[in-house]
């Protein structure tokens, strides 16, 4: 049971989460890889929850990226079934919750009926404004800033965009998260110690945290425990720990 007190004028605006640890899990069970993503989507709905009650902005899961579609196509097969079954089921609990469904990613890549339940739950979620849920789905960052970069070229050949005024604002602006803060902290779960291609621009300055529990048994108490120790950490941005204090004072 978490019993130390999050800070909750402190709680970081955007965490992401690197979902790792669902076969695994399932194969040390003894059943198939798809049992631990079917046992994955309770941790979802439950680290969901936590964040609204938190008062988080974003949350943004990494769950499926485009170096997924090599992996077996039974497995690709039951994650896409588990996809459009809740994204249907979750979608009443969103607007009981004031929860925002969004997704970055090569959506175009998605199984139609995948594709068109998504749209319509991002839809019929538009308006809510508590927590934004992300879903990185058919996502990777070299995807995602190999696109960016050619339409950056492609503003600048239309006549919209000139090559002395791109900046690092510019690059973001160009990104699939465009209109997200990046993230405060990155959690990859399942004990691999990487982030796999994701949100390597965002997450330049983030604080990441990395656990050995996979994700089906990742817990409440677990997240509350992460965002505790960031609320401990000191973030300097390339300052000086003196810096940092002196702008506290």
């Amino acid at each position: 049971m978490y019993n130390r007190e999050i800070n909750i004028k402190e709680v970081p605006k955007h965490i992401a989460i690197v979902m790792d640890g669902n076969g695994r899990w399932a194969k040390r069970q003894g059943f198939d890889r798809i049992f631990g993503h079917t046992n994955g989507i309770n941790t979802v709905r439950q680290i969901t929850e936590a964040s609204v009650e938190i008062g988080l902005k974003y949350l943004t899961l990494y769950t499926f990226s485009t170096e997924n579609w090599n992996r077996p196509q039974e497995e690709i097969h039951g994650i896409m079934n588990l996809l459009v079954e809740n994204i249907e089921k979750e979608t009443d609990s969103f607007r009981k919750n004031n929860v925002r469904l969004l997704a970055i990613g090569d959506l175009w890549r998605l199984p139609d009926d995948v594709r068109i339940k998504l749209q319509r739950c991002i839809a019929d979620t538009s308006k809510n404004t508590g927590l934004s849920l992300v879903l990185a789905l058919s996502y990777s960052s070299r995807w995602e800033i190999t696109n960016a970069v050619k339409d950056i070229v492609e503003s600048i050949n239309k006549g919209t965009l000139r090559q002395e005024d791109i900046t690092e604002k510019t690059i973001s602006e160009y990104l699939t998260t465009q209109n997200m803060p990046d993230p405060d902290i990155v959690i990859r779960t399942g004990g691999d110690i990487r982030i796999s291609n994701f949100l390597l621009w965002q997450s330049a300055y983030s604080e990441f945290f990395f656990t050995k529990t996979y994700w089906p048994e990742f817990t409440k108490d677990e997240f509350f425990e992460i965002i505790y120790e960031f609320q401990n950490r000191e973030r300097r941005f390339g300052k000086t720990s003196e810096q940092i204090k002196s702008t506290k004072n």
